[in-house]
């Protein structure tokens, strides 16, 4: 890299990761914890095309596990109070 060249930085969603972990899917949130801190890394080391692809992974990841998460928190309650 050139000397006064930036980089681009890839989001990490780490709060996003352990909210998922804590309120909405365990198995899930696990791992894009994991992806998350990769493309922290990555971002901090320069490696750009390292840091985009954990930071697709985490995010995919913490789309899956937000919609399970919300359906089966909807179908608990529902049953809950039906």
């Amino acid at each position: 890299m050139e000397v006064g060249a930036t980089h681009a930085v890839a989001p990490s969603y780490l709060g996003w990761s352990i909210f998922n972990t804590l309120c909405c899917c365990l198995p899930l949130g696990i791992p894009a914890i994991i992806f998350s801190c990769k493309a922290q890394n990555a971002n901090t080391l320069g490696e750009s095309a390292i840091a985009e692809e954990a930071s697709r992974t985490a995010k995919t990841l913490n789309i899956i596990g937000t919609v399970f998460g919300v359906i089966i928190i909807t179908v608990w309650i529902t049953a809950t109070f039906i």
